[in-house]
């Protein structure tokens, strides 16, 4: 399964940090262990559905968790009836180098 996940925090930092609570966010999917990829406007992650799914929970509520007034979280998920795929590079693969 491949979800992508978008916190849009309020406000979007702190004072003397501008992305905290995105930082702390990402900081959720990096501990998670699994495959990630930080990207501009979100994070992609891939596991088996019973990871990411308690994953995207956690990611949001560590937004709220690091001092952010609100979040909206934003998400796609993808995934296959097998829990086969797909993953990322299935998908974006052909236009890497």
């Amino acid at each position: 399964m491949i979800a992508e996940i978008q916190v849009l925090p309020r406000p979007l930092g702190t004072d003397t940090d501008r992305y905290a609570h995105v930082d702390a966010a990402i900081a959720v999917i990096q501990e998670s262990g699994l495959e990630y990829e930080v990207g501009g406007l979100g994070t992609v992650v891939e596991g088996a559905p019973d990871e990411i799914w308690p994953l995207l929970r956690a990611v949001h509520e560590a937004t709220l968790a690091s001092g952010a007034d609100g979040c909206i979280s934003v998400i796609k998920v993808s995934g296959a009836r097998d829990d086969d795929g797909p993953r990322v590079a299935d998908l974006v693969g052909k236009f890497r180098a």
